[in-house]
């Protein structure tokens, strides 16, 4: 009987990416996914290393395994991803159970490891220092029938004193444009209608070979793909932010009006500290101009409270430029000190107190803020991406929720007699806002070939019950 695997992810997109690469790997390889509630035969944990509760979460949850894997010795467990790269050895002092340790360059190992670490009764490390090959050669086994992540690059070129990432994933490595668009055409044939460009740094596209513009051309030629709706990317850096980037968003009728730039502090004297090459100036420069080329655009943003160094005035500045930028949406995060990074031996490190009541202020100020950005959408039309619904047939009104162009969250309710699908585009009225979604009633359904795909990977699920799994992801 096949043996049956689960993959709980901890980080960003491009780990969730990965995860959709180390699950379509454990599909080749013979293996089924867990039913969702059951103990799978291999549990792989894809690893983050940029914050310390990642550290947590992951040996808490080693800890949890151990008596499990204590009854079921041939049960066996994987850690993969950034944390793996950087604490290899570490992983097995904590957890000398645990059976494969292996690292963002070597994904397409971790069949192998698992079936020598099951032939020869002992764990492997295998941690390669640099890329095997590109992961977009890999199977994937995708989140979404109709919603696809499509890497442009990998690794980062960039030195901010708080960031691990170049350690653990390596220099860039950009893929040829050919490559890129024929997994773009690929997906698209297969019914997916929304693609994201993902790199750790997605704007520096071309550095490998020598071309500023490379990034712009590839927005324009996803314009040209028949039959994708939506192309959006994450996450650009400031300092590679071009005006041909902002005239490709603004000339490309697929592209989403929607982006995400890191800020990381509105504090010059802390930009310069966490090695940002930017300053606030330009920062809010970008922005300008991307709302004067596509006026209906929405910005979100990341930003670190409690970098070494930072002053009450630096928090303020902070809390000055998100008012003046009116964010849709701002990730904010506590600066965490990482070993190996430059930050994590500054001078002047804030204090937990500190860094948790600039925590909450922040939040307290980007919920205002965003509830007024959303408020301005109160009588507007949208077209929502559904991407679930809890519709019943019992009732007269149902509940969905998707994603607006602007990439905006937007519950709203519709007639239960004529459900749309996820992968469906549904005219929605905006009645309400909240900090974190709009609210609204839905009108006309758009069927689209994304929503044909989604209901016929339903249906091939509902034939193989088995097949409901899918890895778990972990914020």
């Amino acid at each position: 009987m096949s043996r049956t695997y689960t993959v709980e992810t901890y980080g960003c997109q491009m780990n969730v990416h990965d995860s959709e690469r180390i699950a379509g790997l454990l599909d080749e390889a013979g293996f089924i996914p867990a039913i969702a509630g059951e103990q799978a035969d291999i549990v792989v944990f894809n690893t983050c290393a940029v914050r310390e509760n990642a550290d947590n979460k992951l040996y808490g949850n080693l800890s949890f395994l151990a008596p499990v894997k204590k009854l079921n010795p041939h049960m066996q467990i994987a850690v993969g991803g950034c944390l793996a790269q950087k604490d290899q050895a570490t992983i097995l002092r904590k957890a000398p159970y645990v059976d494969v340790v292996f690292g963002t360059h070597n994904v397409g190992s971790l069949p192998v490891l698992l079936e020598r670490a099951r032939i020869e009764e002992e764990s492997q490390i295998e941690i390669l220092e640099s890329l095997e090959h590109f992961p977009s050669t890999l199977p994937a086994r995708r989140f979404s029938a109709f919603s696809a992540w499509v890497s442009v690059s990998v690794g980062c070129n960039n030195t901010c004193t708080f960031c691990i990432v170049p350690t653990l994933r390596g220099i860039e490595k950009d893929r040829p444009a050919t490559d890129i668009m024929r997994e773009v055409r690929t997906l698209v044939d297969q019914g997916v209608i929304e693609i994201t460009l993902l790199g750790q740094n997605v704007n520096a596209y071309g550095v490998d070979f020598g071309d500023r513009e490379a990034f712009a051309k590839l927005v324009r030629e996803c314009g040209k793909v028949d039959g994708l709706e939506r192309v959006r990317f994450m996450s650009p850096h400031p300092r590679d932010f071009t005006d041909d980037v902002i005239e490709a968003m603004a000339q490309t009728p697929n592209a989403m009006p929607h982006l995400h730039m890191p800020l990381q502090s509105g504090s010059n004297r802390i930009l310069q500290n966490m090695r940002r090459s930017y300053r606030t100036d330009r920062y809010l420069g970008i922005i300008e101009r991307v709302r004067a080329a596509i006026p209906n655009s929405q910005i979100t943003t990341d930003i670190i409270v409690g970098f070494p160094g930072e002053t009450e005035k630096d928090f303020q500045d902070t809390l000055d430029l998100c008012t003046q930028a009116r964010f849709s949406a701002a990730y904010t995060y506590q600066y965490s000190k990482r070993p190996g990074t430059p930050a994590a031996t500054m001078p002047d490190q804030v204090s937990a107190e500190v860094v948790g009541e600039r925590y909450t202020r922040l939040h307290a100020h980007q919920e205002k803020l965003s509830h007024s950005v959303n408020r301005e959408a109160i009588g507007k039309t949208m077209q929502v991406l559904v991407t679930e619904h809890e519709g019943r047939r019992d009732v007269a009104r149902a509940r969905m929720s998707g994603r607006t162009e602007d990439f905006r969250l937007a519950h709203f309710s519709f007639d239960a007699e004529n459900l749309a699908r996820p992968g469906d585009v549904v005219t929605v009225e905006i009645t309400d806002a909240a900090p974190h979604f709009l609210s609204g009633d839905g009108g006309f359904v758009r069927r689209t070939r994304g929503g044909d795909a989604h209901e016929s990977l339903t249906a091939e699920r509902a034939v193989a019950p088995l097949l409901l799994g899918m890895p778990t992801v972990r914020s």
